[in-house]
């Protein structure tokens, strides 16, 4: 027996307790995976064959390694606080060093980038103005604060019944939009130019005979076609659209604002939504595709890491999409502090990729991924350490004795 056996047991088992003190600690940390210890034994060098007198000089430490496991996930509410679901950690960057984390604690910095506590910043694929997402290397996210241009209306659609029961205009009664009795029904929708600008189209039908209407328009209160109809509605006795098909009519409204003029765009009657029943008229839906610009008011991440933002104009546009990386061997990797962990060549090099995609995991929006320490555990796991550190402070002890009666023989 010698101290370098109990001394060895005596530092490994100190370490043993380092690394549960530093789970139990880290046990409300983001994104923190527990480590365990692992031990190897230890034996001098031999020159030539085997023996079978080998005696062990201790034991140490032979790697530190944390458990890639899933943590359980809390919900937050904040848009920006991501957690992962499966395989996977979030590309950080800082100076240009790229870093992987599980902790998906972001927010946004004075410039609107995707950044986490310490000011990293968040790595994924660009969108452009359109919203279509880059396919390229990841780059550090930010969330553009430009308002969305405004477009022009270039299509319409209303769905409607004209009551069956109203009683044809008399022929000859020129269309007049101030006089009621030129007209049976009436609807209204807005429309915008090229700059944004809203106007009013409305839209009016006059029963001209049984199953038969003409349709009139007119743009911010005047007529459009120069007062004639801009199409008809035939139905038949069924009270569907005669012929079975959608009606078209294009309309062309004068403007005198500096906009596109003039502004041209279609008016569609869907075949299965128009119809001329005994019942009162009734719009049912009048959409256009324009729209006038908008701020941005509020994102939310998709589980593929698409960050979708939500205009003040009702529209929605692609800002960007997350991207995650994996290792072959994730044990591998270098823990940096801060959540942080860096690639080495023990790791392999990073698979990059959309959240969902091959061995990638999802992504959770509002959400955060818990750390994977069990308090339970860990204090049964120091019970045990405390153990092994005694037991081997006892052969200290031992050893000391057996040094002791060494010296005191005669």
């Amino acid at each position: 027996m010698g101290f370098e056996q109990a001394l060895s047991g005596l530092q490994a088992a100190s370490q043993n307790l380092d690394v549960i003190g530093n789970n139990i600690a880290n046990a409300s940390t983001i994104g923190y995976k527990d480590a365990t210890t692992q031990f190897a034994d230890v034996y001098a060098n031999t020159l030539g064959g085997g023996s079978t007198l080998q005696i062990g000089l201790g034991v140490d430490v032979a790697a530190v390694t944390p458990q890639f496991t899933q943590g359980t996930i809390t919900t937050t509410g904040n848009p920006l606080n991501v957690a992962i679901n499966g395989s996977g950690f979030f590309q950080e960057m800082n100076n240009g060093i790229v870093t992987y984390s599980r902790d998906g604690e972001f927010s946004t910095d004075a410039n609107g980038n995707i950044v986490n506590t310490a000011g990293l910043q968040l790595l994924g694929y660009p969108a452009n103005a359109a919203g279509t997402i880059s396919a390229g290397p990841p780059v550090p996210l930010s969330l553009s604060q430009a308002p969305v241009p405004p477009a022009a209306t270039t299509t319409s659609n209303v769905s409607l019944n004209l009551d069956a029961n109203s009683t044809p205009i008399p022929v000859g009664t020129p269309f007049n939009p101030a006089n009621s009795a030129s007209y049976n029904s009436s609807t209204s929708m807005t429309v915008y130019d090229s700059q944004g600008n809203a106007h009013t189209l409305s839209l009016y039908f006059v029963n001209t005979a049984a199953n038969a209407w003409s349709v009139y328009a007119t743009g911010d209160g005047a007529t459009l076609n120069g007062g004639a109809a801009v199409g008809a509605l035939n139905f038949n006795t069924a009270g569907t659209l005669a012929g079975g098909a959608n009606v078209t009519m294009n309309l062309s409204m004068p403007l005198t604002n500096g906009a596109t003029n003039p502004l041209n765009f279609t008016t569609t009657f869907p075949d299965a939504s128009t119809s001329q029943y005994g019942v009162a008229f009734a719009v049912n839906s009048n959409t256009q595709n324009g729209y006038t610009t908008g701020q941005l008011s509020g994102y939310s991440i998709g589980q593929n890491g698409v960050i979708t933002g939500q205009y003040t104009n009702g529209q929605t546009l692609d800002l960007g999409q997350i991207a995650l990386a994996n290792f072959t061997n994730p044990q591998g990797l270098i823990a940096m502090g801060g959540n942080q962990f860096a690639q080495s060549a023990t790791s392999g090099a990073p698979i990059v990729g959309a959240p969902g995609s091959g061995s990638l995991g999802s992504v959770q929006s509002g959400a955060l991924e818990n750390s994977t320490v069990d308090i339970t555990t860990e204090l049964v796991n120091m019970i045990t350490a405390q153990r092994v550190y005694q037991a081997n402070a006892e052969t200290v002890k031992t050893e000391d004795q057996v040094q002791q009666t060494l010296m005191n023989l005669r």
